[in-house]
């Protein structure tokens, strides 16, 4: 009987150009590996601050098996905890969202301001010492009014996209958006598929064809820059500018998180990702009017952004375990737009609830054919550009021995 190939001779042996073999999909062991190196290690988009705006609001957060909840402190600030009681381990915080006083566990009872230091703890010893007790915190920052959270004391730095970033946070006004609606969509395939599904526009003229109508990514490359011009010449007059990076995750600095930002233009007609191609929101920050573009903005490996001229769309993958995954969605306008008014959430919402319910169903057959005895990865088209630079960035940190080390108590 052939032995089966150690994790690390599989790496190594990995074809360049193709997808990830079947067991990058479907061994538990490598998903194991990845809560170590890859998903405990990263930031990921939490939410927004307008969420939370007084001091006691708060949401919860999760990536895979951990859980944070995320508050405005009593200094105003914007703090992550991990929700997990310092007594014997039970969540505290069972709500999704809401505005406390303080958290209760519901087992014991142990109370924590929201600050996370323990108030209260019934018929402890007397040399029990409750500031030893607090809430854990979590790694938090806050980018143009976007929250990241990480479950590690060591994140990389976002330091080069807060800086880099900042002109178009700024065109668009990130700190004054808020969040007009979220969707949690369940996915059962490996959160790697989903990933990999959003990182090419390959299927995208085969599988969306509300998205095709209107997006130019669904082109070749060479013939998407040739529509590309009309959009660029009126850049100017409706309050952009011509920024383009390209520290996506696999080619990010050392020690810092990857990120990238680039435009491309929508079909002629469209205004914005809607039904009719016609503005759903009032226009975003200080754009002056519609240059009949779309910018994505990528945050490390779980977070992607897509800003239209009137609202932006936030993507969120999140593994549940090696063999389910959830999309979370966040859907912005500007802080003072005024639902019914100003925007419609069916009509907001439209686009890329359809196109991820379409996703769901292609990942999910994409899973069980990878799972299939007859599963041989074939080559990457010339539009998996990105799938394969995110294929190969995941095998080198999988491959990488470099101590990962998580907060402990």
């Amino acid at each position: 009987m052939q032995r089966e190939k150690t994790i690390a001779e599989l790496i190594a042996s990995q074809q360049p150009g193709r997808p990830l073999e079947q067991r990058f999909y479907t061994d538990p062991a490598i998903y194991q590996l990845e809560l170590d190196r890859i998903l405990m290690h990263n930031w990921f988009l939490a939410g927004h601050a307008s969420q939370i705006p007084e001091p006691g609001d708060f949401f919860v957060t999760r990536m895979a098996n951990e859980s944070a909840i995320v508050v405005r402190g009593s200094d105003d600030k914007v703090k992550a905890f991990a929700n997990v009681c310092r007594h014997r381990g039970s969540l505290v915080c069972l709500e999704t969202s809401g505005s406390a006083r303080k958290f209760e566990c519901p087992y014991h009872g142990w109370m924590y301001d929201i600050d996370g230091r323990l108030t209260a703890a019934r018929a402890m010893p007397p040399e029990f010492d409750k500031k030893a007790h607090g809430l854990l915190p979590v790694s938090l920052e806050v980018l143009g009014g976007l929250i990241f959270v990480a479950f590690t004391d060591n994140p990389p730095s976002l330091q080069g996209a807060g800086r880099d970033l900042a002109e178009p946070f700024n065109m668009f006004g990130f700190e004054e958006l808020k969040v007009a609606a979220t969707r949690t969509y369940p996915i059962a395939a490996n959160w790697k598929l989903a990933v990999e599904n959003y990182q090419e526009c390959y299927h995208c003229a085969t599988a969306h064809p509300d998205y095709a109508r209107m997006h130019t990514l669904m082109l070749d490359p060479a013939r998407r820059d040739r529509v590309q011009d009309k959009m660029l010449s009126r850049f100017e007059s409706c309050g952009l500018k011509e920024i383009e990076y390209d520290y996506v995750d696999t080619f990010a600095r050392p020690g810092e998180q990857g990120y990238g930002y680039s435009r491309t233009a929508l079909f002629e007609g469209y205004k914005t990702g809607s039904r009719d191609g016609e503005p759903v929101a009032p226009l975003l920050g200080k754009l002056k009017d519609y240059d009949g573009g779309a910018s994505d903005f990528t945050f490390g490996p779980f977070s992607f952004l897509l800003a239209y001229s009137d609202h932006v769309v936030g993507y969120v993958f999140k593994p549940v375990d090696h063999a389910h995954c959830t999309c979370e969605i966040f859907w912005f306008v500007r802080g003072d737009a005024v639902e019914g008014r100003d925007y419609d959430v069916d009509e907001l919402t439209w686009l890329w609830d359809v196109t991820t319910q379409a996703d769901e169903q292609i990942i999910v057959n994409n899973w069980k054919g990878v799972n299939s005895r007859y599963y041989r990865p074939g080559p990457f088209s010339r539009m998996e550009r990105m799938e394969n630079r995110y294929v190969e960035w995941i095998l080198r940190q999988l491959s990488d021995d470099s101590p990962r080390i998580a907060r402990s108590a």
